[in-house]
């Protein structure tokens, strides 16, 4: 039996929402990160927060869907939950690697214009 179709649909679930709700929060937090970056420009703080989230979110899931292509053939429910877990978690590692190296290059950058 195949069960790579059940594991897309499980896999692409769990990762989608775990980058949607990550975006949400750094989101959030991060208006007030950028904006004590550049102070008495909120607009632009404010712009540059948005098209950070547009890009997180179409590089990682992006990430996601392209991944489903390397994906062996599933055959076994102890097989389809490890393969989950396991590309579970690199899209975790992914998310977090692009956080710190977006905070390390516009602390870089900033400190550069100051």
């Amino acid at each position: 039996m195949n069960l790579n179709l059940i594991g897309y649909a499980i896999y692409l679930l769990i990762t989608i929402v775990i980058i949607i709700k990550v975006g949400q929060i750094c989101y959030q937090n991060g208006n007030i990160y950028v904006a004590q970056l550049i102070p008495d420009h909120t607009d632009l703080c404010q712009k540059i927060n948005q098209v950070l989230l547009l890009g997180y979110y179409l590089l990682n899931i992006g990430y996601c869907a392209m991944t489903l292509i390397s994906w062996e053939k599933i055959t076994t429910l102890n097989q389809l939950i490890e393969v989950i877990a396991f590309k579970s978690a690199i899209i975790i590692g992914t998310i977090a690697l692009m956080h710190y190296g977006n905070i390390y290059v516009l602390t870089k950058y900033i400190q550069k214009l100051i």
